[in-house]
This record gives structure tokens, C-alpha cells and sequence, in this order.
């Protein structure tokens, strides 16, 4: 296995917290008490400093809502908010291979100079679900795509700067060469690679054993969901067909699959579920 202080190094203490409650926390009934938050962040190498400061932060941001459990103890869950955008990320983390042929969604934003800050929220916030550019204030994306990003928009207020328009690519250029403007396909590669290295070598040393202790499952597979759960927002999941032959997309998300198939159930006994 992976060294532990070597994982939590490439792993922010705030994404780890995140990553807990989709992957167990938001199925525990009621809050999940500080006291538990800290020992399944000591498991991943996460300090209790740090867990409490992370969790503040958290607040801030109206993701994680104070409450008492039904014993009284101090605790947290998840607003509705956060619940919102754990369940948009399901659909992605866990999603099956992408159609071949469903066509694209196009989003074209207009901003007034007198709100250009708004521009920049628009363009990384589309940038974060996955859009490509295909030219300027016209953002491109494969269209299963639409219904999160609507109602991402909408929930950011940002719905009134931005029109969508489902079509086809019909050219000049070959679609499979326009991808390559549209999106940076070598540095989405690249975190597929940095994936494969990190948590392949996991899987492979896990299908060597016989058994699957319940402690080594929740920490190797809340690390792999922490460094996995990023990368099919940078990922659109294109169609193969459109992109390079050696493409490791396919192999990264074998290796996920691999590890949740194999860890995410013993690793739900650790987590007291």
C-alpha cells in the first residue's frame, strides 16, 4: 500500500471532508458528530487542527450546517446546497463509459461591462463543469451535460447572461481535430496519468490480498475518491472516437471502479455504516 503520509500530502484537508460525506457521511442519519469527523480524517492522516478548521471554512461557505445529534453531541451535515451538488457529482463520478453520438450543447454568454465580474465567475465556473472554448463568450460541451449546468447557473444567478443551444458539429474541420482547440486534451491526459500512477499501484497490491480490512479499505478508497472525484469535471468524457489512441481516460477510470468495487463496501464498516 501507498504510505499514508505520503497520500494525505497530495490530499487538502477541506476536499477530504468533502469527499467523506459523499462518500459515507450524508448516508449517516442525523449530524455527523466533530468527534467522528476526526477520527475518520485521522484514518486518510488528517489532524484534528486541521479537521476543525477545515470544517469552519466549510461553514463559511454554507456547505456544512452546525447541529446537534440526538444524543447532544456538537456535529455537522450537509445543507441543501451541498446535498445538491453531491448528487450532480454522482451522476459524473459513477457515470458508465459516455454515448458515442449524443451530440453537443453550446453556452453563449453576453455580460454588461457595468457586471464584468460576472464574466469571470461565468467562464470558470463553466470551465469547472467541463466546457470547452469554441470561441470567444461560446462555451462547448457534450450535452448530457446541460441539466447540471442549468441548474447550476440558475443557482448562481448567473442564468440571465447565458443562452444554450443543443446541435451538431457539422465543420469545417474534423470534429476530432476541433476538440483539440476546444479543450487542452494533453493536460487532461496528464491528470489521468498522475491518477493511474498514484492509485493503480493500490488496486494492483489490493487483488493481491484475500482479505479486505475495513480501516485499509476507507482510507485507500476516501483517497482515490478524493484524487477521482475532481477529474470528470476536468473530463467531459468525450466520445473515444474523438480522442487520441492512447488516450488513459478508459484506464483511470478502470482503476476507480476497481478500487470502489473492491473498497467502498468494507470501507462503509470503518465508517460505522
Amino acid at each position: 500500500m501507498i504510505n499514508v503520509s505520503e497520500q494525505h500530502a497530495q490530499h487538502a484537508p477541506r476536499s477530504l471532508i468533502v469527499t467523506l460525506y459523499g462518500a459515507y457521511g450524508r448516508f449517516v442519519p442525523g449530524p455527523l458528530p466533530v468527534a467522528e469527523l476526526i477520527r475518520l480524517l485521522a484514518a486518510a492522516g488528517v489532524d484534528a487542527p486541521s479537521v476543525r478548521s477545515s470544517v469552519s471554512r466549510l461553514k463559511r461557505r454554507g456547505l456544512l450546517v452546525p447541529a446537534r445529534t440526538a444524543q447532544g453531541a456538537a456535529g455537522y451535515e450537509l445543507s441543501e446546497e451541498a446535498r445538491q451538488l453531491l448528487e450532480d457529482g454522482d451522476r459524473r463520478i459513477y457515470a458508465a463509459a459516455p454515448p458515442e453520438d449524443e451530440g453537443w450543447v453550446l453556452a453563449v454568454f453576453s455580460v454588461p461591462e457595468s457586471e464584468r465580474n460576472k464574466r469571470h465567475v461565468l467562464r470558470s465556473r463553466l470551465a469547472g463543469l467541463g466546457f470547452g472554448t469554441a470561441a470567444p463568450g461560446v462555451w462547448i460541451a457534450p450535452a448530457r451535460l446541460y441539466e447540471e449546468t442549468r441548474h447550476t447557473l440558475r443557482r448562481l444567478g448567473l442564468d440571465p447572461y447565458v443562452d444554450f443551444f443543443a446541435g451538431e458539429h457539422l465543420g469545417f474541420s474534423a470534429t476530432a481535430e476541433a476538440v483539440g482547440r476546444w479543450w487542452d486534451l494533453a493536460a487532461i491526459a496528464k491528470e489521468h496519468e498522475a491518477f493511474l500512477d498514484r492509485h493503480a499501484p493500490v488496486l494492483h497490491a489490493w487483488e493481491q490480498r484475500a482479505g479486505t480490512p475495513p480501516e485499509e479499505a476507507y482510507r485507500d478508497y476516501l483517497l482515490a475518491l478524493d484524487s477521482w472525484r475532481h477529474l470528470p469535471y476536468t473530463d467531459p468524457g468525450l466520445p473515444a472516437r474523438l480522442l487520441p489512441a492512447d488516450w488513459p481516460g478508459a484506464r483511470s477510470a478502470a482503476v476507480f471502479r476497481g478500487l470502489h468495487a473492491r473498497l467502498r463496501d468494507a470501507g462503509a464498516e470503518f465508517a460505522g455504516l
